[in-house]
């Protein structure tokens, strides 16, 4: 009898929660940072070639890219490819974002592989005037398929330059590490 009771009074909150939230636009969605894990496994199949010389046979190095995110979407580590959805969009900004300078071999110490880009992620005079809070790093050449979700904290621009600035490549901050 009380566990019947509890979850009658449990639905009841729950209801009010959400009739609380369309009423005040409130959303509950977040971006989550993270290695994708449909990357990990197209490692394994050697669907990626981040360095600047490739064994692999008859192609070059693979072209990445970052593209931004509002903070109301929700990426995370189960994101296989980009997708225009919750991207963000404005003056000076195209969609798909920012192609990726890849001047950096990726390498291994202390038993960690890490790549970081070889320049920031830069935008110019852009207007982003609703709130985003992660990029995405993608592969292009390789149907748009996702490699990280990074966060940062919740940003709007109005007519500047917006950029986020690359670690040092080693195994302690490189941007991709796998250990």
């Amino acid at each position: 009898m009380k566990l019947r009771s509890f979850a009658r009074h449990f639905e009841s909150a729950h209801q009010a929660v959400l009739r609380y939230m369309s009423v005040t636009g409130l959303m509950l969605f977040a971006n989550t940072q993270a290695i994708c894990n449909s990357f990990k496994t197209e490692l394994l199949n050697g669907h990626h070639a981040f360095g600047t010389s490739v064994v692999r046979a008859g192609t070059g190095a693979d072209t990445f890219k970052a593209a931004l995110y509002l903070a109301s979407a929700t990426y995370n580590k189960s994101t296989a490819a980009y997708s225009a959805t919750g991207e963000v969009s404005g003056t000076n900004y195209t969609a798909g974002g920012v192609t990726v300078t890849n001047a950096n071999a990726p390498a291994n110490a202390s038993d960690v592989s890490y790549w970081t880009p070889s320049a920031s992620f830069s935008w110019t005079t852009v207007t982003l005037s609703t709130s985003f809070d992660a990029c995405l790093l993608y592969n292009s050449t390789q149907s748009n398929k996702a490699v990280a979700v990074y966060t940062f904290g919740a940003t709007t621009i109005t007519a500047g330059n917006f950029s986020l600035t690359m670690p040092t490549n080693d195994q302690t901050t490189g941007l991709l590490r796998i250990s």
